[in-house]
């Protein structure tokens, strides 16, 4: 029996993967998916951030209008901190991402099978980068307006009754009744 050889997810021949039915699961620090971070609220003081766990299947499969052909499952979770949008105070969200993407040679053949298909498809490379590949399913998986189903308190009014600035805030055609009031006939 031949040994096998370890297999780099940051450099991972997808075809080769795909025909050997492959299968990788890990976890990593957040930290490694600098996006993901940079897109999310950094955790209470103190707590880290949570691990991004992964798991990745390789198979060969059909491909409407390609025929066979690599593809990857991806599937990943993990925990980040949103702004609600509705409270503006911090929320946690289980973010999940699970996907079938198929691999096609060529960056057109790629494009005009995408269009076609409801799963997702890419031009095969030589190598692929999973953590970068990882990073954007979970990027697509973030709400586009995150907020809580019931937030943890509304959102306070704070109201100065003194401001006038505020007052022509409060009322936008406070200043336009005015000027009409002002130039009516006598």
């Amino acid at each position: 029996m031949a040994a096998s050889r370890a297999i780099d997810p940051l450099r991972l021949d997808v075809a080769a993967f795909a025909a050997a039915a492959g299968v990788l699961a890990g976890a990593w620090p957040a930290e490694r998916l600098p996006r993901l971070v940079a897109a999310t609220l950094p955790p209470p003081e103190g707590q880290p951030r949570a691990d991004i766990d992964w798991r990745v299947v390789g198979e060969r499969r059909v491909l409407l209008g390609a025929g066979v052909g690599p593809s990857l499952q991806v599937e990943a979770s993990t925990e980040v901190a949103l702004e609600c949008q509705r409270c503006l105070q911090p929320m946690r969200l289980a973010l999940e991402a699970e996907r079938r993407i198929y691999f096609v040679e060529g960056e057109d053949a790629a494009a005009a099978l995408d269009a076609e298909n409801e799963d997702d498809v890419l031009a095969l490379t030589p190598t692929l980068d999973l953590q970068a590949l990882v990073e954007d399913e979970l990027l697509l998986a973030l709400p586009l307006v995150p907020r809580h189903e019931v937030c943890p308190e509304p959102l306070a009014r704070a109201l100065v009754e003194d401001d006038p600035a505020r007052e022509a805030a409060d009322h936008p055609f406070a200043a336009l009744a005015a000027l009409k009031q002002g130039s009516r006939p006598s």
